[in-house]
C-alpha cells in the first residue's frame, strides 16, 4: 500500500478528545433539544454520533504527510466531533476535505448491519451516498425515519406528524382517558370514602383536589403458602423508596394487618434516611421472601409455581400525582386512587377488537434464553402478559387511531408515501409509551420517574412495577414522544439527502461487486445478546399499527432469527459449538460480502466491543478468512456509566473501532517464529509508544494494542508453528496479549524486557492492574483475562484471591487489588514458605507496612526475607509511577495520590538508609 492511500484513522486518532465528546452525547443536556436519533425510538448499543462522525471522516481523508499537517487534523477532528453553534462551518470544511480526497465524487459508503443507523446517517451528514443494510424489520423502520423519510419530506413531514399526531393523542385520551382519573377531594366529592393522609416531597399535608395520576406504583402478589391460614397473599415487594434525594426521603411502609389479614402502605416523609425508622431495601430478594403477617418463607420456586398456575396477583402500593399548582409530586397511599375494575377493562378490550379485527398482542414470549429473557419462568409467557387490562386497552386504542389516521390523510388526498411515513412515525411513538407501558418498568426515586421496561437489555422479571399515565405529563407521556420525534426529524433532515436502506441479510448483499468507497459498521458481538429476540417486543405492535403498511416486512408471526448473527445456543440444540460454528461462518459470509462489494482499495471499518477472548477471536477469524488485514484499531469510550456504582468500577467501557483493508491473495502462508512474531513486536512496540505518547493508558491502551498487533497475524491467510501446526486464532490473541503485557510492562517500569522476566508473576499482574485499574473493582472476567495472560490464576487453589496471603479481594462478579494497608499486618507476609522465596509485592507490602507502623522491626524483617533490593526498588518505582495515579487507570488525567503511593514516596525518599544499607550489613543483596 502506497503512503498516500492511507487513511488517516490508520495513522492517528485523537480518541481522548473524541471520547470526551461522545461521553457529554451519551449524558444527554443540550443533545436531547438537538433530536437525537435516540431520542425517536430505542435500539440497543446505538453508538454516539460522535464516534460514527469521527470514523467516518478519518476513514475518507488521507492519512497526514507531516507533523504539522497531524496536529492541524487533530485540532479539527476534535472540533468536528463537538456540536455547537459552529458546527455548520466545521461541517462544511469537512465535506470538502471529503469531496477532495475523492476526486470531486461524493464518496459510497455501506453498513451492512445498520441497527440504529447512526454511520449511514453520519455519512449523509459529510456528504456521501450511504446504504444502509438491516435484516431487523424494527431497526429498518427506524432507519427509514431517521435516513430517509426526514431528508425525502423536510418541513412537510414535520407539519402532518405535529398535525396528525396531536390528533391522535388527543382521540385516545377522549376514548380512555376515564381509565386515569384525576383524584378527588379528601371528601370524596360526594362519594363516602374515608380521608387518607397525602404527603408532598417535603413532607406537608397536600391539597388534593385537582390532582393528576402520573404513575401507580404496584407490588406483585402470591397466595400465603402457609398451610393453615391460606386466605390472604404476600406482597412481593422488593423496596419501597419513592425519593431518596439528600434532604428528600420519602417511602412507604408496610403495615401487616393481622385483623384483616391484609398488608397495607404508609407513606412515609422525613429529611434523612434514618429518620424514616425503618429499611425501605429490606424486603424480597431475588424471588424469596417472607409472609409480613404470618412469617411464613416464600421461596422464589413456589413463586415460579404460582405465576405459572395464573395465581401471581398484584396490589397497588402508591400513586404519584402531580400537583394542581405545578409546585411539584404528591405521593399519595394506595386507598385515594380510583382504578378501574379489570374486568370492566378487559371487556372493553375484548368491544374494541371486535370492532377494529385487532388482537391483544398473544406472541410468544422467547422461553429459551434464561441469560436475558426470565419472564417466561413466572408464567408471562404471552406479550400481553407483560401489561396490566390498562395498559393494553390504551395501547390497543392507540394502534386503533393510529390506523384510522393513516386512512384519513389517505383520503384527504395526502400524498401515499408521506402519509406511510406519517403512520411510521406515530408508530414509533406508540413504541415509545409501550417501552415506559408494561408491568416491568420500575419507579425510579434516583429522578422521580418510571423507568422503561429496556432499562438494559433484558426482560427480568420486576416485582415492584410503576404503572404510567400516557397522558400525565410526566415520563412515559404521550406528547413529549410527540415532541422528541419532531426535533428528530429536524435534526435529521439537515443532514443532506435520503440514504438508500434495504431490508435484507448481510450475507447476500444485493449490490454489485466493487461498488463502494468505504465500509462502516458495528457487526453482532459473538454472544453478546440477540437482538431478534428483544425486538419482538416492538415487533408485535409495529405489527398491528403499520404492519398492513409495510406487509413485505411483518409477515412472520415475530421477528426473523434464523438468518441472524448471533452464537444463540438454544437455537442449535443447546450445543454451543455448533452455535458458535454457525456464528462464525455467518459472520465470515458477511464480511465475504462486504469484500466483494467493496472497490480493492477501500477500507472497512468495525465497532467491536465484546470483551471475551473467544468473542475477539471469531471477529478475528472471520476477517482474515474473508480476506481482510487488520491494519489498526482504535479505543473510543462510547458508553455511559449508567449506574452510580459503575462510576466508581474499571470496566471496558471503550468500542475499539477495527481498521481493515483487503488481503490480496489467499495463498500466503506465514511462518510464526521467523516472520510473524518479529513483526508482532515490532508493532506492538510502536503502538504502545504511540499510545503513551498520546496520554492513553490503562485497558484502552492494552486493546488498542492487541488489536493492532493482529495486523501481523492477518496478513497471511495461514500462520504456521514450528512443527507444522496452524496457530488459530485464540493462541495467537494469547500470544499478541502476552507480548503487550510485557512491553506495557517494561514501559511502567522503566526496565527492558530482560528486567521485567526477572520480576515474579504474581508481582508483574500487580503492577500491571494497578496501572490498568488504579483503586477501582473490575469486573472479575477483565481481570482474570489480564491475570491469564501473565500466567496467573485469580481464583481457585492457588489463585491470587486465595489465603495465605491473597493480593486480590473477590467480591461476587468484581474483584479490587488489596494495598499494603490491607495486607501488611501479616507477620507472614513477604518471609520464604516452603522454600520459596518471597513475591516481591508481599516483600513490599510488607516493608511498607513496617516502616509505618513499627520502624524497628524492618532489619529483622529483611534480613528473614532476603529480596533482591534492585528488583523490590524496580517495583516500588513502578508504582509510584505518575501513570498509575491516573483514576481507574483510564487516561482522563492524574488524581490524587494513593495512600500507597504516598507511602512509596517516603519510602523511596529514604531507601538508601533503610532497604539498601540493611541489606548490605545484614547479608542480602541490596
Amino acid at each position: 500500500m502506497e503512503a498516500s492511500e492511507r487513511r488517516l484513522i490508520e495513522d492517528y486518532l485523537p480518541v481522548l478528545g473524541i471520547s470526551a465528546e461522545c461521553t457529554r452525547e451519551k449524558l444527554g443536556g443540550h443533545y436531547l433539544s438537538q433530536g437525537q436519533p435516540r431520542n425517536l425510538h430505542l435500539w440497543w448499543a446505538r453508538r454516539p454520533l460522535a464516534a460514527a462522525r469521527a470514523a467516518v471522516y478519518a476513514t475518507l481523508v488521507p492519512a497526514p504527510a507531516t507533523d504539522a499537517q497531524r496536529k492541524s487534523l487533530d485540532v479539527f477532528l476534535k472540533e468536528l466531533c463537538r456540536w455547537d453553534k459552529d458546527r455548520i462551518a466545521r461541517l462544511d470544511e469537512a465535506r470538502r476535505q471529503i469531496l477532495e480526497a475523492a476526486g470531486g465524487r461524493p464518496p459510497k459508503i455501506l453498513d451492512p448491519f445498520a441497527g440504529g443507523g447512526a454511520i449511514p446517517l453520519e455519512a449523509l451528514r459529510l456528504g456521501c451516498d450511504a446504504t444502509a443494510l438491516e435484516l431487523n424489520p424494527v431497526a429498518y423502520l427506524i432507519e427509514l425515519c431517521t435516513l430517509v423519510y426526514p431528508q425525502q419530506f423536510g418541513a412537510r413531514l414535520r407539519d402532518e406528524l405535529a398535525r396528525w399526531g396531536t390528533r391522535v393523542i388527543e382521540r385516545v385520551r377522549a376514548e380512555v382517558g376515564d381509565l386515569y382519573p384525576r383524584i378527588p377531594d379528601a371528601a370524596g366529592k360526594g362519594r363516602a370514602r374515608r380521608p387518607a393522609r397525602q404527603l408532598d416531597w417535603e413532607g406537608k399535608e397536600a391539597e388534593p383536589d385537582g390532582l393528576t395520576p402520573i404513575a401507580y406504583l404496584w407490588t406483585r402478589t402470591v397466595p400465603c403458602p402457609n398451610p393453615v391460614q391460606r386466605t390472604h397473599v404476600v406482597p412481593l415487594v422488593r423496596q419501597t423508596w419513592l425519593v431518596r434525594k439528600k434532604g428528600r426521603y420519602v417511602a412507604l411502609r408496610v403495615i401487616p394487618d393481622r385483623q384483616a389479614m391484609q398488608v397495607r402502605f404508609e407513606v412515609v416523609s422525613a429529611t434523612s434516611e434514618g429518620g424514616l425508622g425503618f429499611d425501605p431495601a429490606a424486603f424480597s430478594k431475588r424471588g424469596e421472601a417472607t409472609c409480613p403477617l404470618c412469617n411464613t418463607a416464600v421461596s422464589s420456586e413456589y413463586v415460579k409455581q404460582q405465576g405459572k398456575t395464573g395465581r401471581m396477583g398484584r396490589q397497588l402500593m402508591a400513586v404519584v400525582a402531580w400537583r394542581p399548582d405545578g409546585r411539584g409530586k404528591v405521593y399519595l397511599e394506595p386507598d385515594r386512587a380510583l382504578v378501574p375494575d379489570d374486568g370492566d377493562v378487559l371487556r372493553r378490550v375484548e368491544k374494541l377488537c371486535a370492532e377494529t379485527g385487532l388482537t391483544p398482542p398473544d406472541e410468544p414470549i422467547q422461553d429459551q434464553d434464561t441469560m436475558n429473557i426470565k419472564v417466561p419462568l413466572y408464567g408471562l409467557t404471552r406479550f400481553r402478559d407483560l401489561f396490566t387490562p390498562r395498559q393494553l386497552l390504551t395501547l390497543l386504542t392507540f394502534v386503533k387511531h393510529i390506523r384510522r389516521a393513516h386512512e384519513e390523510m389517505v383520503g384527504a388526498g395526502v400524498d401515499a408515501e408521506l402519509a406511510r411515513a406519517v403512520a411510521t412515525y406515530l408508530a414509533l411513538i406508540l413504541d415509545r409509551v409501550v417501552d415506559r407501558s408494561t408491568s416491568l418498568c420500575h419507579w425510579d426515586w434516583s429522578w422521580e420517574g418510571t423507568s422503561n421496561t429496556y432499562a438494559r437489555q433484558a426482560l427480568p422479571m420486576v416485582w415492584d412495577f410503576s404503572e404510567t399515565n400516557p397522558f400525565g405529563g410526566s415520563s412515559g407521556d404521550a406528547a413529549e414522544f410527540l415532541r422528541h420525534a419532531l426535533l428528530v426529524i429536524d435534526h435529521c433532515a439537515a443532514a443532506g439527502r435520503p440514504a438508500r436502506v434495504d431490508r435484507g441479510s448481510a450475507t447476500r448483499l444485493p449490490y454489485a461487486d466493487a461498488t463502494f468507497d468505504a465500509g462502516g459498521t458495528d457487526p453482532p458481538y459473538y454472544d453478546n445478546i440477540s437482538y431478534a429476540d428483544l425486538s419482538d417486543f416492538f415487533y408485535v405492535w409495529l405489527k398491528r399499527s403499520v404492519g398492513h403498511l409495510y406487509p413485505e416486512h411483518f409477515t412472520g408471526e415475530l421477528t426473523p432469527k434464523r438468518a441472524e448473527i448471533v452464537a444463540v445456543p438454544y437455537r442449535h440444540g443447546d450445543d454451543k459449538a455448533r452455535a458458535r460454528r454457525a456464528y462464525e461462518a455467518l459472520m465470515e459470509e458477511a464480511l465475504r460480502e462486504c469484500r466483494r462489494v467493496l472497490k480493492p482499495a477501500a477500507p472497512l471499518v468495525a465497532v467491536y466491543a465484546h470483551k471475551t477472548t473467544a468473542g475477539w477471536a471469531t471477529l478475528i477469524k472471520a476477517l482474515r478468512q474473508a480476506g481482510f488485514v487488520v491494519t489498526e484499531a482504535w479505543p473510543l469510550d462510547t458508553e455511559m456509566p449508567d449506574r452510580v456504582g459503575q462510576m466508581q468500577t474499571a470496566h471496558l467501557a471503550s468500542s475499539i473501532f477495527i481498521v481493515a483493508r483487503r488481503r490480496e491473495g489467499d495463498d500466503t502462508t506465514g511462518d510464526y517464529l521467523h516472520r510473524v512474531r518479529p513483526r508482532l513486536q515490532a508493532i506492538v512496540a510502536e503502538r504502545v509508544r504511540t499510545l503513551f505518547g498520546l496520554g492513553i493508558s490503562g485497558s484502552d491502551l492494552v486493546i488498542a494494542a492487541v488489536g493492532a498487533g493482529l495486523r501481523a497475524y492477518t496478513e497471511y491467510a495461514r500462520v504456521e508453528l514450528p512443527n507444522g501446526d496452524e496457530l488459530d486464532e485464540e493462541a495467537f490473541l494469547d500470544e499478541v496479549q502476552r507480548e503487550v503485557l510485557e512491553v506495557v510492562l517494561a514501559q511502567v517500569m522503566r526496565v527492558d524486557r530482560a528486567g521485567v522476566g526477572a520480576v515474579d508473576r504474581p508481582t508483574r499482574f500487580y503492577v500491571l492492574a494497578r496501572y490498568e485499574y488504579g483503586e477501582a473493582a473490575v469486573d472479575f472476567g477483565e481481570a482474570n483475562i489480564l491475570a491469564k495472560g501473565l500466567g496467573v490464576e485469580l481464583d481457585g487453589p492457588g489463585g491470587l484471591s486465595e489465603r495465605p496471603a491473597p493480593l486480590v479481594r473477590k467480591v461476587k462478579d468484581t474483584v479490587a487489588l488489596l494495598d499494603y494497608t490491607a495486607r501488611g499486618a501479616d507477620e507472614a507476609l513477604g518471609l520464604p514458605r516452603d522454600g520459596a522465596p518471597p513475591r516481591l509485592i508481599d516483600v513490599l507490602h510488607r516493608l511498607l507496612w513496617l516502616v509505618e507502623h513499627t520502624p524497628a522491626k524492618v532489619g529483622e524483617f529483611l534480613a528473614a526475607a532476603q529480596p533482591d533490593g534492585g528488583q523490590l526498588r524496580l517495583v516500588a518505582q513502578a508504582l509510584a509511577g505518575q501513570p498509575l495515579g491516573r483514576a481507574a487507570g483510564r487516561g482522563d488525567g492524574p488524581a490524587e495520590r494513593t495512600r500507597e503511593q504516598q507511602a512509596l514516596d517516603r519510602l523511596l525518599a529514604s531507601w538508601r538508609p533503610v532497604v539498601e544499607e540493611t541489606l548490605f550489613t545484614r547479608g542480602g543483596r541490596p
